[in-house]
């Protein structure tokens, strides 16, 4: 998910998404401990995706 699509999200919207990637990641990196995945990078995407919807919460807060 890029910056751009972030923005235009609402704040439920942005809260929704944030825990549901948040599970998502966590299970994706416990099933990366017991058998590696295939694509490893998926990890890393998604972490940044979790940070980006994070910071934009946080921006907006400060607003």
């Amino acid at each position: 998910m890029k910056q751009s699509e972030v923005k235009e999200l609402s704040i439920a919207d942005l809260n929704e998404k944030l825990g549901a990637l948040q599970k998502n990641y966590t299970d994706l990196k416990m099933a990366h401990a017991i058998t590696p995945l295939e694509n490893p990078l998926q990890l890393r995407g998604l972490r940044r995706t979790v940070a980006r919807i994070a910071t934009e919460l946080t921006k907006r807060e400060l607003q």
